[in-house]
């Protein structure tokens, strides 16, 4: 009975992993690139760059939390709303 229980354990172990390993690495590969947007705070153009590994780790947890690690328009603009990354950030290339 013990053999069961750890099988079935083991099993259910694997395919949680492979979901949430899955979500991690789908998120993270959405996010690890620099893009050029349009600041919607000043209307510049602007290269920002997002905390790609913190965003897949927060999908596991089902929640969505993206950040800006890096801005063209930092340091006048540190401190922003980061609205940049409400938008269609996966869609852009």
């Amino acid at each position: 009975m013990d053999h069961l229980f750890l099988l079935i354990a083991g099993v259910v172990t694997l395919g949680l992993y492979f979901v949430i390993a899955s979500m991690v690495t789908d998120t993270y590969r959405r996010y690890r690139k620099r893009k050029t947007v349009i600041c919607p705070d000043t209307g510049q153009i602007a290269e920002v760059e997002l905390k790609a590994v913190q965003a897949g780790i927060m999908s596991a947890l089902g929640k969505h939390w993206v950040r800006v690690k890096w801005c063209s328009l930092w340091p006048r603009k540190k401190g922003c709303a980061q609205e940049c990354v409400k938008e269609e950030w996966w869609s852009r290339e």
